[in-house]
C-alpha cells in the first residue's frame, strides 16, 4: 500500500516538473495598456507582457523587434517608426511612435524572455481617434 502511494506521489511530482519545463513562447501574451488614444506625433504606446499561466507581468524581457502599421484597416504599407521609452513598472513596455491618422494600428513585437528558448511574438491592435 505504501509502495503504491509513493509511486503515485512520484508520478505527480514528475508530471508537475515536466509541465513547468514545457513552458513555451505561446504561454505569453502582449496587451495594450491603453487600447485607444488620440492620433498624432510622438504618441506613447504602452504594452504589457503577461505570462498566461500565472497572470503575472513579465519583467526584464528584451524587446528586439517592433513594428507599427495600419494592417487592420487594410493599409499595412502605412508604417510608423518606433522608439523604445523607459519602463515605469515591471512587465510594461513603452514606445514612442506616430499615429498620423485615425484608425486601427497593429503593433507587432518580438521579445526574448529570460529562461525561454523560443522568441515570444505577438500582435496588438490599438485605435487612434481624432
Amino acid at each position: 500500500m505504501i509502495s503504491r502511494f509513493t509511486t503515485a506521489a512520484l508520478a505527480a511530482t514528475l508530471s508537475l516538473a515536466a509541465s513547468a519545463a514545457m513552458a513555451a513562447a505561446g504561454d505569453y501574451t502582449f496587451e495594450p495598456v491603453n487600447p485607444e488614444m488620440k492620433k498624432g506625433d510622438d504618441v506613447t504606446l504602452v504594452i504589457r507582457l503577461t505570462n498566461k499561466q500565472t497572470g503575472k507581468p513579465v519583467a526584464d524581457a528584451v524587446i528586439f523587434k517592433t513594428r507599427v502599421d495600419m494592417a487592420p484597416d487594410g493599409m499595412a504599407e502605412m508604417e510608423s517608426a518606433v522608439a523604445p521609452l523607459p519602463s515605469k513598472e515591471p512587465g510594461v513596455y513603452a514606445f514612442k511612435t506616430d499615429l498620423p491618422m485615425a484608425g486601427r494600428y497593429q503593433v507587432t513585437l518580438s521579445a526574448k524572455v529570460q529562461g525561454e528558448a523560443e522568441t515570444v511574438t505577438g500582435k496588438v491592435v490599438v485605435k487612434a481617434t481624432k
